[in-house]
């Protein structure tokens, strides 16, 4: 089994309200209990506001320390799930379950080190 992350691409701003988040919520909960009911489910994690970011960019025989962000801009992660599929065309399918629960764009990404679980 290969191991694929799903990114969550999330808008930089407030959260939203509890009306719009609930039901969000619930539906990812749901694609999240078929996917460990699949066997599917490795690990998973939601990320802070990009604000909390510290980069340490190598430079010369230094390793420099800034706040925020590598790269500005209006997304960020803004969670992850780490799951196993037989193929790419199965990761596809619970990206897409994902991106239709939580209404933002999913990444679908093939790891190269398939040993997290």
């Amino acid at each position: 089994m290969q191991h694929y992350m799903l990114t969550i691409h999330q808008p930089q701003g407030e959260t939203p309200s509890p009306e719009v988040l609930e039901p969000i919520m619930r539906d990812l909960e749901a694609v999240n209990e078929e996917l460990r009911a699949a066997g599917a489910w490795v690990f998973a994690g939601g990320m802070h506001q990009p604000s909390t970011y510290t980069v340490l960019r190598p430079k010369d025989d230094e390793v420099i320390t800034t706040d925020g962000p590598y790269a500005e801009g209006k997304e960020f992660i803004g969670g992850f799930t780490v799951i196993k599929a037989p193929d790419l065309d199965a990761a596809l399918e619970w990206g897409r379950k994902f991106a239709r629960a939580i209404t933002l764009p999913v990444e679908v990404r093939p790891m190269q080190y398939g040993s997290c679980g």
